[in-house]
């Protein structure tokens, strides 16, 4: 998951967002109730004590080429000099760098996929977020691949983890789960040159069907919005698809947080946006990227704490997301990120 904001002033770009947003994205649309929550949550505002130095990783294990290079910027992604909205969204392989070795992709997601089913057996309550990133950091070891989020652009941790009202780039602390919360944990992993990404939404303990419901609403849309894809369908029937069922349950897409491009790269173009949009370009056979809604109960508005990560709802509304890499085929989706 990565925010517009984030990959436009990774390289420079920040100030091409408003050519973006009136490039591409439909955002005058009435405003919504005030949110007001039915029912008592932890509703994080601060954040929590972080372990301070950075997990090793073993020079056996290959490293991501941003590893120790501040400098490092991906060939996929476009140049302050060179700037033209639409190439966050190309489909062109000069944007992508090399064709890729799929059977390495299919290698990282299915990776990936382990290790986000086994981060679900460590979510209960009284179990701190730190925990789970050092049970997961080992466990991605012990698979011989490097974490993607560790050191990327100076993330500090292995794992994402998010939760209630937090959207988002949760960095693992010493706050502890509690019964009924519901906890984002986003996995990605490096192995064999490849990145592999998906997230999942768990419950922890007995959780309210509010809850429930914005799980299952996101899950249904990211569902629905893989079954629409092929080659030749416009990138907009994404956004379009999943924001009618958030629409229709009531719940609201958090428009800031885009899928991408991943391989060789662990953020590239195309840019996948979740909302209703203008941009269409069609989908490619061939294209790896991913699809990541961020769906809240609220406004779907959100600020970045101190910390510079920590995306949290501006109404305390909490946010449910669910991810897959996918495959474009000539005749639909492959989803990669799959169970061993």
């Amino acid at each position: 998951m990565v925010m517009m904001d984030q990959v436009l002033r990774r390289y420079n770009l920040r100030s091409s967002l408003a050519v973006v947003r009136r490039t591409f994205l439909n955002l005058r649309k009435p405003p919504k109730q005030r949110f007001e929550p039915h029912h008592d949550y932890n509703i994080i505002k601060s954040l929590g004590k972080v372990s301070p130095g950075v997990k090793a990783v073993p020079e056996h294990i290959q490293h991501p080429p941003y590893i120790n290079n501040d400098s490092y910027a991906s060939p996929a992604m476009v140049t302050s000099s060179n700037f033209d909205a639409s190439l966050l969204f190309s489909s062109d392989e000069k944007y992508h760098g090399q064709r890729q070795d799929l059977t390495k992709m299919r290698a990282a997601c299915v990776l990936a996929r382990k290790v986000l089913n086994y981060s679900g057996t460590l979510v209960k309550p009284g179990v701190t977020t730190e925990e789970i990133d050092v049970d997961v950091h080992n466990f991605i070891l012990a698979n011989n691949a490097y974490p993607s989020p560790l050191l990327y652009m100076g993330f500090p941790k292995s794992v994402c983890t998010s939760v209630n009202n937090v959207i988002v780039h949760g960095i693992p602390n010493d706050r502890k789960l509690m019964d009924g919360d519901i906890i984002k944990i986003d996995i990605s992993t490096y192995l064999d040159g490849y990145h592999g990404d998906n997230c999942a939404t768990f419950l922890v303990g007995e959780v309210d069907d509010d809850a429930k419901r914005l799980v299952e609403t996101t899950k249904a849309a990211l569902d629905a919005a893989i079954d629409i894809c092929a080659h030749g369908v416009p990138f907009n029937e994404i956004g379009r698809t999943i924001n009618a069922i958030a629409d229709e349950n009531g719940f609201t897409v958090s428009e800031a947080w885009i899928g991408h491009g991943v391989g060789m790269h662990f953020h590239c173009p195309p840019c996948i946006m979740h909302n209703r949009n203008n941009f269409a370009s069609k989908m490619q056979a061939g294209q790896v990227f991913t699809i990541e809604p961020c769906i809240t109960e609220g406004s779907g508005e959100h600020t970045i704490l101190e910390d510079g990560w920590t995306a949290i709802t501006k109404d305390d509304s909490r946010a449910a997301q669910f991810e897959q890499t996918i495959l474009i085929t000539e005749n639909g989706a492959e989803i990669l990120t799959v169970d061993p």
